[in-house]
């Protein structure tokens, strides 16, 4: 390998950044699903926008370089070198999407602890989940994150690259499995706060302009059809389409399973005024992946909104409405949780919501979600959309 100067290094604490990043391109590549790629990426504190990409390319080393080029491809995105002199000063972790835990993602902790991954142990897993729980992080966020960091060192352990996981803990006694028969954490809205939360984004608000405003629209609408957040951001322009005569969503789910899900009302109309005037925009087109199409929500720069974004902005618009329940009670799972528990309360089949939501199971049943286009009569969407009254 070409020796780096310290202050040349841009991952810190990271002896062989080259082969680390490529080890984990080729762990990302493993999944099919461009969404999930990217989502494991930000949860193990890695850059995943073009411009942060770009701050990561301050070094003037072609390996680096290489490995970066390698790394945003498995993204489907680019990393371009930014002009003038090499800047880097090795002493930040790697740049990430912004967020509360920001700092405590897997790699930027050791990074900011001088732990080279590669070298991790158990304690150093330990330690990081303890940061992670001081930190206010749920039991569900802390669950999730170290999932994602055993799945990586499953890969690097495989191929060589790590001498054991140092993630495969016992999660009980970790305290990250809830008993059984314990309810859900998440906060059950009701449909007023969800009306409310849909008029605030319908709003005008200072320093908005009106495709702002329709973006807002657009992501609460589509929020109240149950989907992850994940599969939100993922959605391209192709991803709308009309069958069976019904406008519907083309939604790529966990694992890489594709479901239909059929718009209601005022969805349809939030989203067609959205892709009315972003139409009329000069937006550079983006592509994720040659040949994909573009992203159907993007940033005022075009580029394609992230789940930092959705949070953020629900949080915003839960503020506007004056209710303070609401305001600490909004993130994007809420609003699928909201979803399930309505369509089902207004008497809409289990099956059918499963499939809707794209969940694999229900309950302990043993149905599977349908793949297929199913009749939008079988689609618990409209049940929804009556009980919000939606316009």
């Amino acid at each position: 390998m070409v020796p780096r100067r310290p202050a040349d290094d841009p991952w810190p604490g990271v002896g062989d950044p080259d082969e680390l990043l490529n080890a984990t391109a080729d762990w990302l590549g493993g999944y099919g699903n461009l969404a999930t790629r990217r989502t494991y990426a930000e949860g193990l504190g890695l850059p995943t926008s073009p411009t942060d990409l770009r701050h990561w390319l301050t070094t003037p080393h072609e390996r680096w370089a290489s490995a970066v080029a390698r790394y945003a491809a498995v993204l489907g995105t680019i990393a371009t070198r930014p002009g003038g002199p090499a800047t880097g000063t090795g002493r930040t972790p790697p740049p990430a999407a912004r967020g509360r835990l920001r700092h405590l993602h897997w790699f930027r902790w050791c990074a900011t602890h001088d732990t080279d991954p590669r070298h991790a142990t158990s304690a150093h897993v330990k330690a990081w989940l303890q940061a992670l729980d001081q930190a206010g992080a749920a039991v569900a966020t802390r669950d999730r994150m170290l999932a994602t960091v055993k799945a990586l060192y499953t890969h690097l352990a495989d191929t060589g690259f790590a001498a054991a996981n140092p993630a495969a803990l016992d999660r009980r006694r970790l305290g990250l499995v809830k008993p059984a028969g314990n309810t859900s954490a998440t906060v059950v809205l009701t449909t007023g706060q969800v009306r409310a939360l849909y008029a605030a984004a319908a709003r005008p608000r200072p320093g908005a302009g009106p495709t702002d405003t329709a973006r807002a629209t657009a992501v609460v609408a589509l929020c109240t059809l149950g989907l992850r957040v994940s599969e939100l951001c993922g959605l391209d322009r192709a991803d709308v389409h009309v069958t069976r005569g019904r406008r519907a969503l083309r939604v790529r789910g966990k694992g890489g399973k594709t479901r239909v899900v059929y718009l209601h009302a005022a969805a349809e109309h939030a989203l067609t005024e959205y892709l009315r005037l972003t139409e009329r925009t000069t937006l550079p087109a983006r592509r994720d992946e040659a040949g994909a199409s573009t992203p159907l929500l993007v940033t005022r720069t075009g580029n394609r909104y992230r789940r930092q974004a959705v949070w953020q902005l629900l949080r915003r618009l839960a503020s506007a409405t004056g209710d303070a329940d609401l305001a600490g009670a909004t993130h994007p799972h809420a609003l699928r949780h909201f979803y399930v528990t309505t369509a089902v309360e207004a008497g809409a089949q289990l099956v059918h919501v499963q499939a809707d939501v794209g969940h694999t199971s229900v309950d302990t049943t043993e149905q599977v979600y349908n793949s297929a286009a199913r009749d939008p009569a079988r689609s618990a969407v409209d049940l929804v959309a009556d009980a919000l009254e939606l316009t």
